[in-house]
């Protein structure tokens, strides 16, 4: 595993479940195409786990 990922958000959270939007902006996403590092956690996984379809993830 790496020590950081980099989250970037690519698909807007407008219709989402209010849950997903809270997990977003728990991430720090606010705009589109916004990226942010995050240490590579447990914590983490689940976060982007429950908003994958709104995120994409690379190692850093």
């Amino acid at each position: 595993m790496a020590e950081k990922l980099k989250i970037t958000l690519v698909k807007s959270p407008i219709g989402a479940v209010p849950k997903q939007k809270a997990t977003v902006a728990a991430l720090g996403l606010t705009k589109l195409n916004k990226t942010v590092e995050m240490p590579d956690n447990g914590a983490v996984r689940g976060m982007i786990q429950s908003v994958r379809h709104l995120v994409k993830v690379e190692e850093a």
